[in-house]
């Protein structure tokens, strides 16, 4: 070995000795270092936002805006097997051992609101659904049995209420239509059967645009769809038959495809005063086949119309929050825009008789947008458009903060042009119920209502609502009615006569 070889060894063994323990001491620091707490990122917690007033909350990580809330309501109604009307059609109407004494309600509702500025403006997103269980009602086969039919057990219902965005003056989605008055159906009251006025609490899809004036001045444009709540029949006489009219239905219904949207425009003054508001509808009506298919042609479209005037007046003489709501509505083919969703769209309510030889009584009322008849392009008429006119309105006075009492109504009237009386009383179905008195089809309805709510503590109210609706039909006379089995009314003779139909609403419900 050489002296070179022998130095380069030492060097390695002297290197070797120095190096481990400075490699034991990295790993241990490196260990010391793991074993250390380490700072944890800042919890970033809920900040308040205050720009659109209370009950917002920042998203964290975000500038958009959230707001909860929603209600939880407890309902019976006494004398119907409606939660929104007194009894008007169906086993309710029909006054027997079939109909409710009472019905009860369970509702949840959750609204969800959010807002973001940006340099356009606020874009906002709003929705609203309810979880409901109500119970049934039973109804006769025809057989001698009986079928029930409701949420039964454990089981309930989805209602999507409202779902729109609203960006630089648009919104678009499921909201309340812009020909509603704020109040919608709603002046002083929760009970749904005011006439005379038109209105969607739970909303329509809608394209609109609202341009502010100012000074408390807005306008309104709104494409809106007609389907879900703003088109009612249009029937083909032709079809009418007696058991049809016996529960307030004059003819086939006779829809055709959507081909253009209801077109509405709004002009509303708001001011600390009260509000004034102006809306117009148009509604395009659009029947399908004379016949089965396509080959026995079809009536031309007609478009109907609506307006509509509302008035509130606040600062009342009478006390502070005393309101007072007024509405009136006149269509032509646009029957929804003053005969709200709420009411059936065929009326049969049965009653007492004095007349030798009649069964029971009976008012029959059909709602309808259009009338025509004809089996074929030869045969057939053209489009009957509805008239409606009427009012409604209410007011609200406080008594103290706890307590509130309304008085509300309304009245319409439906008249039916000569053309479509003839076609009414002239079709077969009349015909088979072998009319003794005058056929008229034209008919009004008022209805009435006081409604006193108690609010012990803050979002926690009870009410008591006694409502009543008044069929005044214009027929005369009797008719041979055949049999009703839903309704377990038999074949017999029947007084055509006015009606009226009281139910009592008693409510719980906690806003949050």
């Amino acid at each position: 070995m050489t002296l070179s070889h022998t130095i380069f060894d030492f060097y390695r063994t002297i290197k070797q000795i120095a190096l481990t323990p400075a490699v034991g001491l990295i790993a241990l620091s490196q260990a010391q270092a793991a074993d250390l707490p380490v700072k944890a990122k800042a919890v970033e917690y809920v900040k308040v936002c205050s720009l659109y007033g209370a009950g917002f909350y920042y998203i964290p990580g975000t500038d958009t805006c959230i707001k909860l809330g929603g209600f939880l309501r407890a309902d019976m109604m006494l004398g119907t097997n409606s939660f929104v009307l007194p009894p008007l059609s169906g086993v309710g109407a029909a006054h027997n051992r079939l109909s409710n004494y009472y019905t009860t309600r369970a509702r949840q509702d959750l609204t969800i609101d959010t807002r973001t500025a940006t340099e356009y403006g606020m874009v906002r997103t709003y929705f609203e659904a309810t979880f409901n269980w109500k119970a049934g009602s039973t109804s006769s086969t025809g057989t001698g049995a009986t079928s029930y039919s409701g949420d039964g057990v454990g089981l309930g219902s989805l209602g999507v209420y409202l779902a729109f965005i609203q960006f630089a003056g648009f919104t678009m989605g499921k909201t309340v239509s812009q020909f509603s008055s704020p109040w919608t159906n709603y002046p002083a009251n929760s009970f749904d059967g005011l006439p005379g006025g038109g209105g969607d609490a739970t909303g329509v899809n809608q394209l609109s645009y609202t341009a502010d004036l100012g000074q408390g001045i807005t306008a309104t444009i709104s494409a809106q769809d007609p389907t879900a709540y703003y088109q009612t029949n249009i029937w083909n006489t032709t079809g009418a038959t007696a058991a049809g009219i016996v529960t307030g239905a004059y003819g086939a219904q006779n829809f055709g495809g959507s081909r253009a949207p209801d077109v509405v425009g709004m002009m509303r003054v708001d001011q600390a005063w009260g509000l004034f508001q102006a809306s117009v509808a148009a509604h395009n009506n659009h029947s399908a086949y004379y016949g089965s298919n396509e080959t026995t042609g079809y009536p031309r479209d007609k478009w109907g119309w609506a307006g509509q005037l509302a008035l509130s007046i606040k600062n009342l003489p009478t006390g502070a929050g005393d309101t007072i709501n007024l509405q009136g509505a006149y269509t032509s083919g646009a029957t929804m825009f003053s005969i709200q969703e709420n009411f059936p769209t065929a009326w049969a309510i049965y009653g007492s008789t004095g007349r030798a030889g009649a069964y029971q009584s009976l008012g029959i009322a059909g709602v309808s947008d259009a009338i025509y008849s004809g089996a074929t392009a030869a045969t057939g008429t053209g489009l009957e458009l509805t008239t409606t006119y009427g009012f409604n309105g209410g007011f609200t006075h406080n008594w103290n903060p706890n307590w509130n009492t309304g008085f509300f109504g309304g009245w319409a009237a439906i008249r039916y042009t000569g053309a479509a009386k003839a076609q009414i009383c002239g079709s077969a179905g009349m015909a088979a119920l072998g009319l003794t008195g005058v056929c008229n089809p034209d008919f009004n309805i008022a209805a009435v209502g006081t409604i006193t709510r108690w609010t012990p503590v803050k979002n926690l109210t009870f009410s008591a609502e006694l409502g009543a609706i008044f069929l005044d039909q214009k027929y005369s006379g009797t008719i041979t009615a055949p049999t009703v089995a839903a309704v377990a009314k038999p074949a017999a003779v029947y007084e055509l006569k006015n009606q009226s139909a009281v139910s009592l609403l008693l409510r719980a419900q906690r806003n949050w």
